[in-house]
């Protein structure tokens, strides 16, 4: 899988993507994560990638020509170009599994008060929001995405065993309480219990259990 972020602010990216497992697929290749400036498309010597609002209003909006650029050298024959915008289609689960199968994910992060609606009716091929608030832009979605995604890809998170017992047969995730030693944690007179069953080593009670408690991540 070949994620490539388009965004005027590549450092907040830079810790982020060498920790944990995230660096380790980078480091074997199961997924590689390319960061673009989208300065760099700009043609004026200041950089210029926003401008004012036709119609008036505050703030800055991402101009259409830098993006048109960008997306037109990084996107690759197949490649899926997605804008992350408040008005999206709602990220879950299930449009994580069907974006894993995908080879190239071109990552649009938008500032300041928009980006030019031209960029999303012929540049995009899929407007998404991570939820129903405004962020201050697209990278920390771009990172939500990234992380959900990849984790899906086989030897991302270990052995495959691992991600097969929570994933349902139509894209979805299984969710359930989880609890480790000790079996009893003591705390100002209180006794905080691990549930018997848990620790019965019956498994056909501890998967009752289970199916009773989870939470099945679908929509």
């Amino acid at each position: 899988m070949k994620f490539d972020i388009v965004t005027i602010f590549p450092n907040i990216f830079s810790s982020y993507f060498k920790e944990s497992l995230i660096q380790k697929a980078i480091k074997n290749r199961l997924i590689s994560v390319n960061i673009h400036n989208l300065r760099d498309w700009a043609d004026d010597a200041h950089k210029t990638v926003d401008d004012k609002p036709f119609g008036g209003g505050l703030g800055m909006v991402m101009k259409v020509e830098p993006i048109y650029k960008a997306v037109s050298k990084i996107k690759k024959k197949g490649g899926k170009v997605i804008l992350f915008t408040p008005r999206g289609k709602k990220f879950n689960q299930q449009l994580a599994t069907k974006l894993s199968k995908e080879k190239q994910l071109v990552l649009i992060c938008g500032r300041y008060e928009g980006v030019d609606e031209r960029v999303a009716k012929n540049v995009a091929d899929l407007e998404l929001s991570i939820g129903e608030y405004d962020l201050m832009g697209g990278e920390l979605p771009a990172m939500i995405v990234i992380e959900t995604i990849s984790r899906l890809i086989p030897g991302v998170i270990g052995k495959k065993e691992l991600l097969g017992e929570r994933v349902t047969k139509d894209g979805g995730f299984i969710e359930y309480a989880q609890y480790t030693r000790p079996e009893v944690f003591k705390i100002k007179g209180k006794n905080w219990k691990v549930p018997e069953v848990l620790t019965s080593g019956d498994h056909k009670k501890i998967q009752e259990w289970r199916n009773i408690n989870r939470k099945v991540i679908e929509k």
